[in-house]
């Protein structure tokens, strides 16, 4: 048989195929030549038959009928026979196939060779394919070649103990006595796979982290290593652009910042290296750049000095001048994760930051638009919001969405004033508008109607921007609502704070009915012109002309434009002495929703919306396997089980709104919030609001005996009950809640639901805590609403604190007096 051609002739013959084809041809005609040599167990040419196979599988054809060929090769005695085995194993095998099994036995021998360049092939192979099996196997000769004096093999051991650890965690502390030595090592080869080793240890066993910040002392070491590097002369060596092994520098850093992570003493140690790095460390070139950004990471992860952490944020201020794209991205990304902690220090770049905004690069403006929102406060408010909205004015479509929430949601937190915050809130819709949020409409509503100062300049500002652009479909929204909310305050010119316009009745209406025909308005804004119109009439002289508009609309082919013009036609024709009453002016809207984080804390069954910036009151943890134990108030004909919802959004109710368990309860199995004081809200009636918001006792039961509806781990519940003389349906229990422990129950909180065919409601309890030793007892009504006089069933959470550790459980009462509920 002739010699197959070499390596070197097979790759310059596949770059002469000119098309797909003709290279396949070619490979496949090579693959054939080398399946015959292989069968015919020809070892003279095996070698370059694999190393062409290994070409041959890098160009991406498949080469896996030579993998028991490297099996043979790794088993021959010579030298390059063993390297291209080795590195045909590495290609072609993993641990997914069980051939590579048949590899240990001669991995383990060569790892005992007399050679020092077979045992770095054996230990590259282990440590880049090895199996958690063949880890298991080798270990230990990996672990002596760990103590060797060979630096070349020392270095190797390092990277191949990585991987078994990796693999095999539990044998890390087999590698633990090998690491004392390490670190004294000169070689820079072996500290930087020893700092590799050292990191792996540290990341994966709190442990041996713990071991390494006391026993070892390695922070000292590391600490010293470091200092060398910055110190020493130029090393042509190690020298990377003037700066000596910034790749060891940068290992150094990071494990640094692992050993310093939520430890003072470390942190204490390394802090005046990592001074000494931020402030020797040349910038001008990327090598440089490169280890400050570490630096910084570092500072910022540990318990750094103050002084310390202000130098870092100044390192990435003068990234964010650097023309690399790359190196100002990281900046901006690293500041938006410290400027809640660093707040001022991240100011002081502020201009800098802003300057971002006009970066042509995407992602950079879109860190710098995050960063600038962070940075808003009461005192930069005005000079920050005429940037962004000159950002929103002027950027691509794909930022507007998130621009115009931001500014929204910083305008609400940190507006100096009432105009100023309208007058900024119009200047995104008239730019932006087609991309605000949906809650943006009754947002900015609520926030006009709760303006009475600035109804005129609202209404006046609004006509004159529609009269501009009525393409902005929620500026429309938002004007069609205030015209016929405050059209009158706009046709007398009662204007204020600037020069009022001569606006005429028709004028106003032909502006609305212009709205209602147009192409661009969709139905939301034709149902919102429409209902202004309606509105208008009892502000305008005007009746027969909207009368007219109203009744041709209620043919309309849109249902819900129908639907309104037909009830205001009735409105004209069946009730028009109620017309005036029923599209009177609306009053001040009570603030439950906003942009922005409004608190919702639930009192033992009362909800309230608390205003921002409250305290967070004692919270118990509630498990999110219970959430179902609860009975839904209004769910299903007999029980059904509760599932946990959202905290809701809607404003509490002032006269005993029938509160619904479901619909207070974490989806998420969230903290429930103690009791919080009540808060007055005005709200229209509920079913209940017939009782006042005290107990009734008029008249004291006789004859229903009280009743123990929970006793168990020193907490005992008893019942008494009470009928209203109004409403003999409504039973008020009252609950005594007792604590015999020798320690008080705290953030004491107790639920309870009933089937759908009752109705309860919970008053606020008398405190949150329960004394010890039975010294004071917790009371709280319940009312409860039987009007079907069926059999009373409940269901009680029992939730507190005892001895700092949070207790939940569960109870069913179902052995009620029958005088209590017939």
């Amino acid at each position: 048989m002739p010699a197959p051609i070499r390596l070197r002739e097979l790759i310059r013959t596949i770059r002469t195929a000119r098309t797909q084809a003709e290279e396949r041809e070619m490979i496949q005609k090579e693959c054939a030549a080398i399946r015959s040599s292989f069968r015919e167990e020809d070892n003279t040419y095996r070698c370059r038959n694999v190393a062409k196979l290994l070409y041959m599988h890098m160009l991406g054809y498949p080469a896996h009928f030579g993998q028991l060929e490297c099996l043979k090769l790794i088993a021959s005695q010579k030298f390059t026979d063993k390297r291209i085995g080795y590195l045909g194993a590495m290609l072609l095998l993993d641990e997914r196939q069980d051939v590579h099994l048949l590899m240990t036995n001669c991995i383990k021998n060569d790892l005992n060779h007399s050679t020092q360049y077979v045992q770095g092939l054996a230990l590259c192979t282990l440590g880049c394919m090895g199996s958690s099996e063949m880890c298991r196997d080798l270990a230990g000769e990996v672990e002596k070649l760990l103590k060797t004096s060979n630096s070349y093999l020392r270095k190797k051991a390092a990277l191949c103990a990585v991987h078994v650890i990796r693999k095999v965690p539990e044998l890390m502390e087999m590698f633990l006595p090998a690491t004392k030595n390490l670190l004294s090592e000169k070689n820079h080869g072996v500290l930087h796979t020893s700092v590799v080793l050292l990191t792996e240890m540290c990341e994966r066993s709190p442990d041996m982290l713990s071991h390494f910040r006391k026993n070892e002392k390695l922070v000292p070491q590391l600490v010293r290593i470091l200092k060398n590097l910055i110190m020493s002369g130029y090393s042509p060596e190690h020298d990377v652009s003037g700066i000596s092994d910034p790749f060891l520098q940068v290992r150094i850093l990071r494990l640094l910042r692992i050993l310093g992570r939520g430890d003072d003493d470390s942190s204490e140690a390394m802090n005046d290296i990592l001074a000494q790095v931020a402030t020797n460390t040349e910038t001008s070139k990327n090598v440089g750049n490169a280890i400050l950004y570490e630096t910084v990471l570092t500072i910022m992860d540990i318990k750094s000095e103050s002084g310390l952490r202000v130098l870092a944020i100044n390192i990435l201020g003068r990234f964010l001048l650097n023309n690399d794209k790359n190196i100002r991205y990281v900046a901006l990304t690293s500041l938006l994760k410290t400027v809640q902690t660093d707040h001022n220090a991240v100011q002081r770049h502020r201009s800098t930051i802003v300057d971002c905004l006009k970066d042509l690069d995407v992602s950079i403006k879109r860190r710098a638009m995050e960063l600038s929102f962070a940075l808003v406060n009461g005192n930069n408010i005005r000079g920050m919001m005429k940037e962004l909205l000159y950002f929103l004015d002027s950027c691509d479509p794909e930022f507007k969405a998130d621009c115009a929430s931001g500014v929204f949601l910083a305008a609400e937190k940190y507006a100096p004033s009432k105009r100023w915050h309208i007058d900024t809130i119009m200047r995104v819709l008239t730019t932006a508008g087609s991309y605000v949020r949906d809650d943006s409409v009754p947002n900015l509503i609520q926030l006009i109607t709760n303006s009475v100062e600035m109804h005129a300049y609202t209404v006046q500002r609004l006509y004159k921007a529609i009269l501009d652009d009525i393409s902005q479909q929620p500026l429309v929204q938002v004007a069609s609502w205030c015209i016929g909310e405050y059209g009158d305050l706009l046709v007398s010119g009662q204007c204020e704070e600037e020069e009022p316009i001569q606006v005429t009745e028709d004028e106003v209406l032909d502006v609305l009915e212009g709205l209602l025909v147009s192409n661009l308005s969709t139905p939301v804004t034709r149902g919102y012109s429409l209902t202004a119109i309606m509105k208008l009439s009892t502000r305008f002289s005007s009746v027969n002309r909207i009368k007219k508009v109203v009744s041709i609309y209620g043919s309309s082919i849109d249902v819900e434009l129908q639907q309104r013009a037909v009830e205001y036609n009735a409105l004209f024709k069946k009730y028009d002495h109620m017309r005036p009453a029923l599209l009177e002016r609306m009053p001040i809207m009570e603030k439950t929703a906003t942009n922005g984080p409004t608190e919702i804390v639930q009192t033992n069954g009362e909800t309230e919306s608390s205003v921002l910036d409250t305290k967070h009151p004692a919270t118990v943890p509630q498990p999110a396997n219970q959430a179902n134990d609860l009975l839904d108030l209004l769910g299903g004909n007999d029980v059904v089980p509760v599932i946990q919802t959202a905290l809701p959004t809607k404003p509490a109710s002032a006269g005993g709104e029938l509160l619904d368990l479901l619909g207070d309860l974490s989806l998420t199995g969230g903290p429930t919030p103690a009791p919080a004081p009540s808060v007055p809200i005005s709200q229209p009636p509920f079913l209940l609001d017939g009782l006042s918001s005290q107990p009734l006792f008029n008249d004291v039961a006789a004859g229903i005996p009280p009743m123990t509806a929970y006793n168990k781990n020193g907490l005992k519940i008893e019942f008494t009950f009470e009928r209203s003389n109004p409403n003999p349906n409504i039973a008020v229990i009252t609950i005594h809640a007792s604590n015999s422990t020798e320690a008080d129950m705290t953030d004491f909180v107790f639920q309870a639901a009933v089937p759908k065919t009752f109705q309860l409601q919970l008053l606020s309890p008398s405190s949150n805590i329960v004394p010890a030793l039975n010294q004071g007892t917790v009371t709280q009504v319940i009312r409860v609403l039987n009007p079907q006089k069926q059999q009373l069933r409940m269901r009680i959470k029992l939730t507190y604190t005892y001895k700092g550790s949070p207790v939940q459980d569960l109870a069913e009462v179902n052995n009620f007096p029958p005088q209590s509920w017939q």
